[in-house]
């Protein structure tokens, strides 16, 4: 990274020349609004794949002037910020894997929302009641769902370790589009209206986003100078101005004291953060969380993000089974019994590691894997939920011993985004960023542009001093994310990842399948159909995924049922992004053609 510090040096100077302190932005990222998607790019020198064409031009645009991967990342998911408000944002957290061609090694950061260190066992009880705040509008829309913010810490971390740029220039793309605009789709409007209820109880949120009482009209441009301001502050003064001073006090305040309507008719519950809860954030290094699978190196979050050890020990169950030589049915009917086996596991032994003590050796263990895959019959599905394993006794043989099972109500909602970026000199990034369900809490913090989270939400509602997500003060709710990057004799050979709640997991497995297993092409193991089986009695599953294999699954034993849940109006799994690198050099990126509207894959040379 030094080197390309250098190389990249004169750049940014001149950058921040042109531009002078302050600016919104420079003649270098000057261009008219980006509004036409293509799902799949293949080409040199670079690539990125993200939901948003202005996103992707944000990456593009950087890798072309000279940065690299991590710096086209952050540029890219402070686009989304703007453009992607109700599923990401500097309000929100995630998890950043980087793959770094000068030494082969993959790193990871955890940039996961903490609770507050007053955050009480009993936080999501009614007091007037005694019984917990039902989960949707109530909870999900409060100031007690309110996590710690980690993307700005997150992106200066990863520019730190990574970059040639510092936080100013790569947030100068996104400065851009939040004063010039960005055209309103049909899913943004959609996405408003499904939230229209919960905005409605902020005055914050619905100046911003419902201006004239309505969402903005398809084809409109939107503008935020609120969080063109916010940028701009985080530009000059770095993320201390984000966890200490003013911002932090207003940040507390709002979730101490959420700016309600007069005539809200919801609750909103109150939360307990405070501006040393923000001051005391620190994204965390971590090593990633390794699996093997067909011979590729499967790399992945550690906890506190359960998709690392999740897909790992799911592609373990699948590695004892030869898929290829089945047919389709019966390889699904592998893949959603191996996904419940996981799931069971997960919901068992999975939390936050500085609360609780996760087997993350065992949950990857290959052996641990074909023990599991004992349980599995090949003609028939089991009844739902399974019992995990003992991962304090396996031997890889049949029949295998079970361990007690976990109470466990999945809560996690299906919003959220990922991006994934390649650049010349083989660095790559896949990163998974959210503020929780599509609109967060609803809470847009006064004059700053931008929604807070609702992340602790992802803590199981009653507390268990058996469950490993139980709420703890600081502690960091456990999460599905799954950004992946799988390495073939250490060289990367695909990177992916999906927004999507805890249907995040299987959407990285079923791709995985997939690509390597029933041999589509990258973007064809994206827009194929998806189903998700998390241990529960039936399979969620999209209607063409019914349609297609249905009937025949339904012979194993699945029952499955259409996709979709109150929070949103789309009947969809994930909105995966993905770049598979190439035998001869190039790159393929590929997104999703038809789902959230379509996703925008660009390469820096389409040819050579």
């Amino acid at each position: 990274m030094t080197q390309m510090r250098r190389r990249f040096a004169a750049f940014t100077a001149a950058l921040v020349m042109s531009v002078g302190s302050g600016a919104v932005a420079s003649p270098a990222f000057a261009d008219p609004r980006e509004t036409e998607k293509s799902p799949t790019a293949q080409g040199y020198g670079g690539a990125v794949s993200t939901v948003d064409p202005e996103a992707s031009a944000a990456a593009l645009r950087v890798l072309r002037e000279g940065g690299n991967a991590a710096d086209a990342a952050v540029a890219a998911a402070a686009t989304l910020g703007v453009t992607e408000p109700y599923s990401a944002g500097i309000g929100g957290g995630g998890y950043f894997l980087f793959y770094d061609a000068d030494t082969g090694e993959i790193g990871t950061i955890d940039g996961r929302e903490t609770a507050p260190a007053a955050m009480p066992h009993d936080a999501f009880i009614d007091p007037g009641t005694g019984e917990p705040y039902r989960f949707t509008p109530e909870l999900v829309t409060s100031g007690v769902s309110v996590g710690v913010p980690g993307t700005p810490a997150t992106w200066e971390r990863a520019l730190d370790r990574w970059g040639t740029l510092g936080l100013g220039e790569a947030l100068k793309p996104a400065i851009k589009v939040a004063n010039r605009g960005f055209v309103v789709d049909e899913t943004f409007r959609q996405q408003t209206l499904d939230n229209e209820h919960r905005f409605e109880a902020f005055t914050s949120t619905s100046d911003l986003f419902l201006p004239d009482g309505d969402a903005p009209a398809v084809g409109s441009v939107f503008k935020n100078h609120d969080l063109a301001k916010t940028y701009r502050l985080l530009a000059k003064h770095g993320t201390e101005a984000f966890y200490e001073g003013p911002l932090a006090e207003e940040i507390a305040d709002t979730v101490q004291d959420p700016p309600k309507t007069k005539d809200t008719t919801l609750p909103v519950p109150v939360g307990f953060m405070t501006a040393e809860d923000l001051a005391d954030y620190r994204a965390l290094d971590q090593e990633p969380a390794h699996a093997e699978y067909r011979g590729f190196d499967v790399y992945g979050m550690a906890p506190s993000s359960s998709g690392g050890t999740t897909v790992g020990e799911t592609l373990n169950i699948l590695d004892t089974f030869n898929l290829t030589e089945m047919a389709v049915p019966g390889a699904l009917h592998h893949y959603l019994e191996a996904s419940a086996l996981a799931f069971a596991d997960r919901g068992k032994y999975v939390g936050d590691p500085a609360f609780v003590d996760v087997p993350t050796g065992a949950l990857t263990d290959p052996l641990f894997g074909k023990e599991r895959a004992c349980q599995i019959d090949p003609e028939q599905a089991a009844g739902k939920p399974v019992d995990p394993g003992d991962v304090s006794e396996y031997d890889g043989v049949c029949p295998a011993t079970a361990a007690a099972p976990a109470e466990e109500k999945d809560t996690e909602n299906i919003s959220t985004t990922n991006l994934t970026v390649a650049d010349q000199w083989g660095n790559v990034v896949e990163y998974t960023l959210t503020i929780e369900q599509t609109g967060g809490s609803g809470i847009v913090v006064p004059d700053r542009g931008f929604l807070l989270n609702n992340e602790l939400t992802d803590f199981s509602t009653v507390y268990d001093l058996e469950d490993p997500n139980r709420i703890e003060p600081e502690k960091r709710p456990r999460s599905s994310m799954s950004p992946t990057i799988i390495l073939e004799d250490g060289e990367p050979f695909l990177a992916l990842g999906s927004p999507g709640g805890s249907t995040i997991i299987t959407t990285v497995v079923q791709t995985i399948l997939n690509r390597v297993d029933l041999e589509m092409t990258t973007p064809e193991a994206i827009a194929a159909p998806r189903a998700s089986q998390r241990n529960t009695a039936s399979v969620t599953a999209e209607p063409e995924f019914i349609d297609a294999y249905g009937s025949q699954l339904e012979e194993y034993g699945h029952k499955l049922t259409p996709a979709g849940d109150a929070f949103t109006s789309a009947a969809e799994i994930g909105a995966a992004t993905a770049i598979e690198f190439m035998s001869d050099g190039s790159m393929v990126a590929a997104a999703e053609p038809a789902r959230r509207g379509g996703g925008s894959a660009l390469v820096l040379e389409p040819s050579r």
